[in-house]
């Protein structure tokens, strides 16, 4: 038997946000941090899927100082925006991009000689001053100036009066465990890098390299400002932190079943037919996959929530749609509310289903779902 009807307008996964999610997040960080120490919310890859432009207003409005993102166009589509403020990008500009860094008033990370020279030129080109953020690599082995090149870099940026250093800045090399030795190691060395760029002649006023393990557990890291990402989206970035972080997840990743069919004992589920029934079952489809950033590694792992309760992806997450096996959850019917995540089910759990992280599950949710924004939740199943 097969039932296949849908009472909704249109396709009804959607990625909800609150709002007041994320101001509650924004809110945490100024509390943990104290009102002596500056916020920098990182919206980069578009506020970790949650939308740059709302996410970047809700920080704003309570209470954070700056914006940071990873491009030299995530920053240009803020100020088209209207956003005004400190905006920092922090994967610093490409060759080419010096005229849009200075036309957008931008504040770029700087660690390259090449770089300081030519966003150098572009600002005197158009009569104006760039501001940038000196990154130092202190362990990361990623981007920024070796630790011996600090004092060298800092002569140069000295006598290019079109710069002007607003901040130094380094990243931690663990985004979860702040509380090491190899931690308490690489801020040591960034505190000697400052140093070295005071005894040079440059004192940046802003002097950042807590992310948001560093929020919750290193106030030694926190300095004159910090950079949390992932706990201002509603999760802590390691299990033992989340009790101290006291966040709210603020994206729901929803839909309805599509089609409900009751298939008898040995029925094959799904593309190669990796799931096979073994009783009389009850597939219920989903109109979501990976296309929408629903993860293929959930296949055959994960649990969805229907009606309250926890059922099991049958079979392989499709580019499109996504089956359950929702035998033991009686009279579920096309149209029924599930929650993916965000709710019973939170990011990190599924993350771990899918053997990543809460980071990857957020930003994965495809410019192909709408988000809709709310300021609180409604019920997750009012229908149940």
């Amino acid at each position: 038997m097969v039932q296949s009807r849908i009472d909704s307008n249109g396709r009804p996964t959607v990625a909800e946000v609150s709002l007041s999610a994320l101001r509650h997040n924004c809110r945490r960080v100024r509390e943990l941090c104290g009102p002596d120490v500056a916020v920098m919310a990182v919206v980069k890859a578009d506020a970790y899927g949650h939308g740059a432009v709302p996410a970047a207003r809700a920080f704003l409005d309570a209470g954070a100082q700056a914006l940071g993102v990873s491009s030299v166009a995530e920053a240009v589509e803020l100020r088209r925006a209207g956003f005004g403020g400190a905006l920092l990008v922090l994967g610093g500009a490409f060759p080419g991009e010096e005229e849009t860094v200075v036309a957008h008033d931008l504040g770029v990370a700087l660690w390259d000689a090449d770089q300081a020279r030519a966003l150098a030129g572009a600002a005197r080109a158009a009569g104006r001053r760039v501001a940038v953020h000196l990154k130092v690599d202190t362990g990361m082995t990623r981007l920024g100036l070796d630790l011996a090149d600090v004092s060298s870099f800092a002569a140069l940026v000295r006598g290019l009066g079109e710069l002007r250093v607003e901040g130094v800045f380094s990243h931690f090399a663990s985004a979860d465990a702040v509380e090491t030795a190899a931690a308490r190691a690489q801020t040591g060395r960034f505190v000697g890098a400052v140093e070295t760029l005071v005894a040079a002649g440059l004192r940046p006023p802003e002097v950042h390299l807590a992310n948001s393990a560093a929020v919750l557990a290193a106030p030694e890291a926190r300095f004159t400002m910090v950079r949390p990402g992932i706990m201002l989206y509603g999760y802590a970035p390691a299990p033992h932190l989340a009790p101290r972080a006291a966040v709210r997840p603020a994206m729901r990743l929803r839909t309805r079943v599509a089609q409900v069919r009751r298939v008898p004992p040995g029925t094959p589920v799904g593309y190669a037919g990796t799931f096979v029934t073994t009783r009389p079952s009850t597939i219920a489809t989903l109109p979501v996959g990976y296309a929408d950033g629903y993860h293929r590694l959930a296949s055959n792992r994960a649990r969805v929530a229907v009606r309250g309760q926890r059922v099991p992806v049958a079979g392989r997450v499709c580019m499109d749609h996504t089956m359950l096996d929702v035998t033991d959850l009686p009279g579920v019917c096309t149209g029924d509310p599930a929650v993916l995540f965000g709710g019973t089910i939170g990011a990190n759990e599924l993350a771990a289903w899918c053997d990543t992280i809460a980071y990857e599950i957020l930003t994965s949710v495809a410019r192909r779902v709408p988000r809709v924004y709310v300021e609180e939740f409604g019920e997750e199943f009012p229908e149940a």
